[in-house]
């Protein structure tokens, strides 16, 4: 298996309520919510939302009634500035989101907080002196 992840797909409860708040933080998708599934091109990967009851189904057995909840699974925004991630933060909020953690100094020398979007789907946002970027945007992980 080469080392990527392709798609990250988000179980979503309203799709035009969630395509509603990623398009407003800034991803951009071709596809609406009549389509029956949202793709966002990333740097790096795709993030898709689809809806709970379609993906369980698709999915079948115990998860054909799959609910919303924390499911040990975090994504993560990296950002190159400090400000950017209380910007995304409040931002966030704003759209309907809900601040986990407030963002602060963390253990690892870093600065990061948490939004939850709309199915409380948890966001790490976060910032580093020491992180370098790629030409395309994608953190250089060593």
């Amino acid at each position: 298996m080469e080392p990527r992840v392709s798609i990250i797909t988000l179980s979503v409860s309203d799709l035009a309520r969630s395509y509603e708040f990623y398009t407003a933080l800034g991803l951009t998708s071709s596809q609406s919510p009549q389509d029956g599934i949202i793709f966002f091109k990333t740097r790096g990967t795709c993030l898709a939302l689809y809806p709970a009851e379609a993906l369980g189904k698709d999915i079948g057995g115990e998860y054909a009634s799959k609910t919303k909840g924390f499911s040990g699974v975090t994504l993560a925004h990296n950002t190159r500035t400090q400000s950017e991630v209380d910007d995304l933060l409040q931002r966030a909020e704003r759209l309907g989101g809900k601040i986990v953690k407030p963002a602060g100094d963390v253990f690892w020398g870093g600065y990061s907080g948490y939004f939850s979007d709309p199915d409380g789907h948890l966001w790490e946002v976060a910032y580093a002196d020491s992180w370098q970027f790629n030409d395309d945007g994608s953190l250089v992980i060593e």
